[in-house]
Formats: structure tokens, C-alpha cells, sequence
């Protein structure tokens, strides 16, 4: 595996495989992996010839100076991960080859989906996440970017981002990876205590409770399949609940109605053990 640290060095590798035809894959990353990252890098290696991930703490994207300080980063093992699943190029700038002085500001129209959920909590975090996503397409110039449906809100507004850049860039969601108990993967959960982390997979266990409610019911309510998320959740135990939304999964907007939308995703953040357990279930995507 290469391990490049600047714009130039990167750009020239690429273009190199560009001229023999090879087809690139991006998987951008904060570091501090996990196998939920090894899975887009293996979706990566299975539809393109070479696959660079690049591990970048971006500073525009954290509200506090101090979560940006304590953020972990495992580099000697997550160069170790990147190696196990054969990533040929990782990207490893420093802020200056992200962040030049002279780098023009960038302006994207986010119709508000940066402002609920996530947005609300975290005032200003999507416009850093946009802004070094655009930034890093612009060194890297991949055929196919791969995102987690984990973080789906941030899919989506990078899904938007690339609409109105006109972009040729494919965008490829991949499916939450999670535990054997149904706990969705993340750096975060090593900060359970055992008995948070024993009762961490309820979340999961919610989400398929009201994606049954919607499969079931010939006219499934909206406003009832969240009463029902609540009620749930609050009966097995877990009690601080930063949202539960059902929205469409274009807009994020909350859904009213089943029938108004073609794309429906429940998305919720409970907190457990002072630590905030983000997930989602696609209740339907229809053509």
C-alpha cells in the first residue's frame, strides 16, 4: 500500500493508472476504523481497479475545539486494516494541503438538509463535511465515491452536493455493517460500559419492530410507527432519546404521510452511557 501526504504526489500516482485505463474508487475517512470503513473499501475493490482512502480530522466539521483534540487517531492500526483488506493508496494530508490560504470559499444550496436531526445538535457540522468532501473530489477525481448508510443524513446531503456539481462521480450507499447482536458499528462503541453495551442492540431491535409495523399494515401511519419507536424504546430501558424522525430520504424532511414519498428511512440517535449511538433502517425505496 502507498501512503501519500501531498496533493502532488497523490494526483501523479493517479494519473498514471488514469492513462492505463484503471478506474478509481474513494473511500474518504477520520481514521479510527473499523470494519464498517473495511466493508466500502471492499465494496471499492470489487467494482474498481484501485481504491484510495484517505484519513483526514477535519476541522471545519467539529463545533468543539476540544472533541477535535481528543479525537482518536490510530494510525500505525489503521494502516494495518487498510493493508489486511488490500487498499492500494492511502491519502494522508496534513491541513494545509486540504486548507491552503488561497483555497476559493465553496457554496452549496443544502435546501435544509443540513438543519434537522444531526443539524440541530451540531450547528455548522454538514457545512464542514461538504466543504472537505468537495475539496478532497477535487484532488482525488474518482469514477465512484463509497459513503455509509450509517451516517445516512451526511449521504444525503453529499448526494445533493454532487447533483448540483453536475458531477459524473458515481455515489454508492453501502449498508450498515453491524455486530452479531444487531448494534451498528462505530468507533463510539467502545466507550459502552457492559451494561450499556448489552443494551445498546435494543436500537437495532426498534428499527426492525416499526420496519415490521410498516410491512405489515395495509396502511401503515407514519405518526403512529414513530408513537410506536418511542414507546419501545422507553420499555427497553432507554430513556435519553435525541431524535427518533421518520423522513423522506431525498429531502429529510419528516414524513407525514407514507403515501407522500417514495423513500422512507427511520433515523434515530439515542444516547447511552453519556455516548451518542447513531442508526437508520430504509423502511422503503421504491422506483
Amino acid at each position: 500500500m502507498q501512503v501519500l501526504t501531498n496533493n502532488q504526489s497523490l494526483q501523479d500516482a493517479l494519473n498514471t493508472f488514469r492513462n492505463e485505463g484503471k478506474t478509481i474508487g474513494f473511500v474518504p475517512t477520520m481514521g479510527a476504523l473499523h470494519e464498517g470503513h473495511l466493508t466500502l473499501i471492499v465494496e471499492a475493490l470489487q467494482e474498481n481497479d484501485i481504491v484510495v482512502c484517505s484519513i483526514f480530522v477535519n476541522p471545519t466539521q467539529f463545533n468543539d475545539p476540544e472533541d477535535l483534540k481528543k479525537y482518536p487517531r490510530p494510525i500505525e492500526r489503521d494502516m494495518q486494516m487498510l493493508k489486511s483488506v488490500g487498499c492500494q493508496i492511502l491519502f494522508l494530508p496534513e491541513v494545509s494541503e486540504i486548507y491552503p490560504s488561497d483555497l476559493p470559499e465553496v457554496n452549496f444550496d443544502l435546501y435544509g438538509l443540513d438543519l434537522p436531526m444531526e443539524g440541530a445538535k451540531r450547528p455548522g457540522h454538514f457545512k464542514g463535511v461538504v466543504q472537505v468532501v468537495h475539496r478532497l473530489l477535487e484532488i482525488v477525481k474518482p469514477d465512484s465515491l463509497y459513503m455509509g448508510q450509517k451516517d445516512f443524513q451526511q449521504y444525503s446531503i453529499i448526494a445533493l452536493m454532487l447533483r448540483q456539481m453536475k458531477s459524473k462521480i458515481r455515489l454508492v450507499r453501502v449498508p450498515i455493517v453491524r455486530e452479531d447482536d444487531g448494534l451498528a458499528m462505530s468507533s463510539r462503541n467502545v466507550r459502552l460500559s457492559p451494561e450499556g453495551r448489552a443494551k445498546a442492540p435494543i436500537i437495532h431491535k426498534v428499527l426492525k419492530e416499526v420496519e415490521y409495523y410498516v410491512e405489515s399494515q395495509p396502511f401503515p401511519d407514519s405518526k403512529k410507527a414513530k408513537e410506536l419507536a418511542l414507546e419501545l424504546l422507553k420499555k427497553y430501558g432507554i430513556d435519553n432519546i435525541d431524535y427518533f424522525e421518520i423522513v423522506d430520504g431525498h429531502t429529510l424532511q419528516v414524513l407525514q404521510s407514507f403515501d407522500a414519498s417514495n423513500f422512507a428511512v427511520a433515523c434515530t440517535v439515542v444516547v447511552i452511557d453519556g455516548v451518542r449511538l447513531l442508526d437508520n433502517i430504509i423502511l422503503f425505496e421504491r422506483n
